[in-house]
């Protein structure tokens, strides 16, 4: 599971110059992934910053940075600005998020979430106003493609680190080598209570119409196995998925009718969070939120969690909550019950069995994979997913030959 989750997901949190159990961000200024040359961005991007912040006297953008990880869902820039103030030098450091040329990954949930990265600020300006959970600075979004060739938006930096995706975190780096039981712990329950949090915002009165796939206010579970249906269908063009198409049919079967719906985060893991003294700091990754029974959102956290140990044959690191306490920490957190977490993570399981096939054939597009070998279909979430229906799984993992 670590080289696919690794090849779809390097390209987001570890782009935001915290360290990930290593140096932070690569100093080279054209990230290799890219065949285009990225040497404007220093001057564009301060044209708009002064643009966006007229009292800043002499504002400059003094370092920039595109990580070597960036790449297939947003594009990512870190650069320290200078400049002065009401008599007073300052320099502050910032994250630019730039929508890919070729869209994001995962399927839009209404017709305005179609740019990743308006999606992206757009909710995380909802989480903040209320309070929710904690968020970068958010300091504008700008759709104009002239200004650097594509949307993007500008966050302040969270100082702090993300527990790794490759090597997993749960084998090495520093929640391995250096995190107490007792920060282990701490680190688990703080994120638990971040996610509970976000459940606590009321779509409606946020104003988060725009996010209702349903367009008439009532957003269900039904509808995101519908809009995933149609994604796989669409991504496949024609090639057989079967273990993806039986858990379509077993959630729809089996649908329990959840309608405790808010603004769920969608991409619920360590990995998406800063931690400052292993404690919350910033919720990174938003292009995949939506408005679903927030019961999704724990089953995408307890099929990571099970990635990250069971199937990766790890023991459960001394201090880090079960499964069980997991869930009970969310209930008394959050007040709601977790009614069906089986259901749940086999829905996490199959979105992201979905959004894989995207992934596949990007990587084969760029010569990152070769035709015959495209994991668009045969990778180890396939296989984690036939598992969790009890299934045979005709596709084996293309990606570990």
């Amino acid at each position: 599971m670590q080289a696919d989750w690794a090849a779809m997901r390097s390209s987001d949190s570890a782009a935001t110059g915290v360290e990930r159990g290593g140096p932070a961000g690569s100093r080279l200024l054209s990230a290799p992934k890219f065949g285009t040359d990225r040497s404007h961005y220093r001057a564009a991007i301060e044209r708009w910053m002064r643009r966006a912040f007229p009292s800043r006297d002499g504002l400059t953008v003094v370092d920039i940075e595109v990580p070597v990880s960036t790449g297939f869902s947003n594009e990512t820039v870190i650069l320290d600005a200078a400049w002065t103030e009401s008599g007073t030098d300052r320099r502050e450091r910032y994250v630019v998020r730039i929508e890919p040329a070729d869209g994001g990954m995962f399927p839009a949930q209404t017709p305005q979430c179609e740019v990743s990265v308006e999606l992206q600020y757009r909710a995380m300006e909802a989480v903040a106003a209320a309070g929710a959970a904690p968020v970068p600075p958010l300091f504008g979004y700008e759709p104009d493609h002239d200004v650097l060739g594509a949307p993007f938006f500008v966050m302040g930096h969270v100082p702090g680190r993300i527990p790794a995706d490759v090597p997993r975190y749960t084998e090495a780096g520093f929640v391995v080598d250096e995190a107490t039981p007792v920060q282990r712990r701490r680190m688990v329950l703080s994120a638990i209570d971040a996610i509970a949090g976000i459940h606590s915002l009321d779509w409606r009165s946020a104003g988060l119409d725009w996010l209702d796939a349903s367009g008439a206010g009532l957003p269900t579970a039904a509808l995101q196995i519908d809009l995933y249906r149609g994604h796989a269908r669409s991504e496949l063009a024609g090639r057989e998925h079967p273990v993806l198409g039986a858990a379509l049919d077993w959630l729809e079967a089996n649908d329990p009718g959840d309608d405790r719906v808010g603004l769920t985060w969608g991409d619920a893991r360590l990995g998406n969070i800063i931690l400052q003294d292993y404690r919350t700091a910033a919720v990174l990754d938003w292009e995949v939120c939506a408005l679903s029974p927030t019961e999704a959102d724990m089953g995408w956290w307890l099929m990571f969690d099970r990635m990250s140990f069971d199937d990766m044959g790890i023991a459960r690191l001394e201090g880090y909550p079960s499964r069980d306490e997991m869930i009970a920490r969310y209930e008394e957190t959050s007040g709601r019950a977790v009614l069906d977490p089986h259901y749940w993570e086999v829905f996490a399981a199959m979105r992201f069995c979905a959004v894989f096939i995207r992934l596949g054939d990007r990587l084969t597009a760029a010569g990152f994979m070769p035709p015959e070998r495209n994991p668009a279909v045969g990778n180890l979430v396939t296989a984690a997913l036939a598992a969790l229906l009890g299934i045979d799984n005709p596709t084996p993992d293309l990606m570990a030959r």
